[in-house]
């Protein structure tokens, strides 16, 4: 099986749903011509043409609700932010309209689209480095998916172009540009890491609503998604060597939630860490937590702990980004904090 990086395994997913079913359509700023911002859809308005691969002017609202309008009368969109950031401009055309069709016409009407957009701190500053999933889990009718790897993307992605409802898939940039990550400028980053297994070439889909177990252990469970996945086992592989078991699980789709998968891992070990790079008020942390705390309380030997992004903007400058995002130390503290009951 060939190693794709995250971007290529995404590309794979559309192309091969685009090939088998003509109704997939794609939609976005710069998605035809230039390939998208982050070069996702390179190649695509020459294989499929512009009837299918539509370059939209720079309006999210509008071709968000263009989208929401063809996924109505039978298409099924895949629509391309240029940034997770910009989807507030959308946000009435997904938040009334996407979550809230289905509903209110009876299950008569669906929408059947997906909104991808990149997310993360990589550098770029307030108003392009936001994790926005928290904004999405809040709102009934949506789905939201967040992969760590290009295996998990292709197979959520193909889950997601069929799903009957709206999901939001997102992606983070640190993820897009290596095999399993492993090399390039923006993956500097020594803790990220291959994870699981390479990418088949054939379609496969994997169940939205379906954690995965990336590392077992029996000390601490620590649930983490996309790039916190990987430093998360960063610091599992470290703390290894002391002796300290920690498992690692990733929801992988955060709306619906592996719930079960997580008490599981919980009723184990008795102790869980949250790790998610949103800021910590009222995020998905928040969120986690809440839930172990309430349906995981007979077995918790300690309060769960949450490790998220302070609540500020994203800074630009390097070392208050890096101050503000959670690291390696931020995990292996907050584990150490729990295993000790601190």
């Amino acid at each position: 099986m060939p190693k794709l990086s995250m971007m290529e395994a995404i590309r794979e997913a559309i192309l091969q749903e685009m090939q088998a079913d003509p109704r997939v359509i794609l939609m976005g700023e710069d998605i035809g011509v230039f390939g998208g911002a982050f070069h996702v859809t390179h190649g695509l308005l020459e294989q499929f043409g512009p009837k299918r691969v539509w370059d939209t002017p720079i309006s999210e609202a509008g071709f968000v609700g263009m989208a929401v309008g063809a996924a109505l009368t039978g298409l099924r969109p895949i629509v391309e932010l240029q940034y997770a950031d910009f989807i507030f401009c959308a946000m009435d055309q997904i938040v009334n309209e996407a979550a809230k069709i289905r509903l209110m016409s009876g299950g008569q009407a669906s929408v059947p689209m997906v909104i991808r957009a990149p997310q993360g701190a990589t550098g770029r500053g307030a108003q392009h480095s936001q994790s926005v999933e928290a904004w999405f889990m809040h709102t009934p009718g949506l789905k939201v998916v967040v992969p760590s790897s290009p295996y998990d993307a292709k197979g959520l992605l193909l889950s997601a172009i069929r799903d009957n409802n709206p999901v939001l898939f997102l992606e983070h940039k640190l993820l897009y540009g290596s095999a399993s990550p492993g090399g390039g400028k923006a993956l500097s980053d020594p803790s990220l890491r291959p994870i699981g297994r390479e990418v088949p070439e054939e379609p496969y889909a994997i169940p939205l609503g379906k954690a995965d177990l990336k590392r077992p252990g029996r000390h601490v469970t620590v649930v983490a998604t996309m790039v916190m996945v990987h430093r998360a086992l960063a610091v599992a592989e470290e703390l290894a060597n002391e002796g300290t078991e920690v498992e690692v699980i990733d929801p992988r789709t955060l709306v619906p939630l592996d719930l079960e998968a997580i008490l599981t891992s919980v009723r184990k070990t008795h102790r869980a860490v949250v790790v998610s790079e949103d800021v910590s008020r009222a995020g998905v942390g928040a969120e986690l937590a809440a839930l172990i705390s309430h349906d995981g309380f007979d077995y918790l030997d300690a309060p769960v702990e949450r490790v998220c992004a302070e609540n500020t903007p994203i800074p630009f400058a390097p070392p208050a980004q890096e101050r503000a995002i959670p690291g390696t130390a931020d995990i292996r503290q907050a584990i150490r904090r729990v295993l000790s009951g601190d």
